[in-house]
């Protein structure tokens, strides 16, 4: 597992092969990603939500059905609500999506574009970054006991004060156990942290 600077360079590098924004969705488990960012129009972003788009988005099912790269433009999945139509209102006209990983873990990247399609290129290096992002965000399977009892103690409403007291340690080192969660787990929060355990039966 890598750092968060590495993702954060990625995710940059993305950024910059993704005009009108990126979706990258990483580690898709229980129909939610372990990790995800999205930097597309605000407007569409939330015309998407209110409308429930996810349930129903050509590209996500064809990223859940197949590996591999795709225009948007060639993908062939059916789309009888037009969100790929309404996409192209928001300035998301060109896309290309990127799918990796085993199904039961799966991520989907997807790049926009306004002006004309990607190039073969391009979507070669946005199909190394989604690999690389897919295995430097793979979860280590294990955290330290240490770890597991100070995530339960904050997970069951304890505050750093009584969760110390609790374990017989000190807030300082609480806190220290805490970090170290959160970097095992990629996770920018405690309260993520707790979520991400959860997910992969840690907690």
């Amino acid at each position: 597992m890598s750092s968060p600077s590495e993702m954060t360079r990625l995710l940059s590098k993305l950024g910059a092969l993704s005009p009108s924004g990126y979706s990258a969705a990483l580690h898709i488990r229980y129909a939610a990603p372990l990790l995800l960012d999205v930097t597309f129009p605000g407007d569409w972003i939330k015309h998407y939500t209110a409308n429930a788009f996810a349930l129903r988005d050509p590209m996500i099912a064809w990223g859940l059905s197949c590996e591999g790269t795709t225009r948007w433009s060639e993908a062939g999945m059916p789309d009888p609500f037009n969100i790929m139509g309404q996409a192209a209102d928001y300035s998301l006209k060109y896309g290309v999506s990127v799918s990796c990983g085993e199904v039961r873990s799966r991520s989907i990247v997807a790049s926009a574009r306004s002006d004309r399609e990607f190039t073969d290129a391009e979507i070669k290096s946005i199909a190394k970054i989604t690999r690389i992002l897919h295995q430097i965000s793979e979860p280590r399977q294990q955290l330290t006991p240490a770890q597991v009892q100070a995530l339960r103690c904050i997970a069951s409403g304890d505050r750093y004060a009584a969760a110390a007291a609790k374990l017989g340690i000190s807030e300082s080192a609480l806190k220290a156990r805490l970090v170290s969660a959160r970097e095992r787990l990629m996770a920018r929060t405690t309260s993520e942290a707790i979520q991400k355990a959860k997910d992969i039966n840690l907690l």
